[in-house]
């Protein structure tokens, strides 16, 4: 029983580490990637690096997408799409105005 409480502020320590730093990385990670997977012609996004467009076209052997801008057509990895800039374009007018 001595030793049980020696290590009961370690444990307790990865108990912390996992809930609050590797647990909610691996949440977002997921949700990334069902957003990835979920990408379909037509939707507007936002690249990571700020680029705006509208999804033509998907490449599936690079594994990425061509994106129409004012300056023609890119093409993108799948995983340089932000989720939560591209999730803000494409949300309702009326949700913008209730969080004025």
């Amino acid at each position: 029983m001595d030793q049980l409480t020696q290590f009961a502020p370690i444990i307790l320590m990865f108990v912390v580490v996992y809930f609050f730093m590797i647990r909610p990385q691996m949440k977002k990670a997921k949700q990334e990637k069902n957003f990835a997977a979920e990408l379909k012609k037509g939707d507007r996004i936002i690249t990571k690096s700020g680029m705006h467009g509208k999804i033509v076209d998907f490449s599936e052997k690079n594994n990425s997408v061509i994106i129409e801008t004012g300056a023609g057509k890119i093409t993108f990895d799948r995983s340089s799409i932000s989720m939560e800039m591209s999730q803000k374009l494409n949300e309702p007018v009326k949700e913008k105005e209730k969080k004025k």
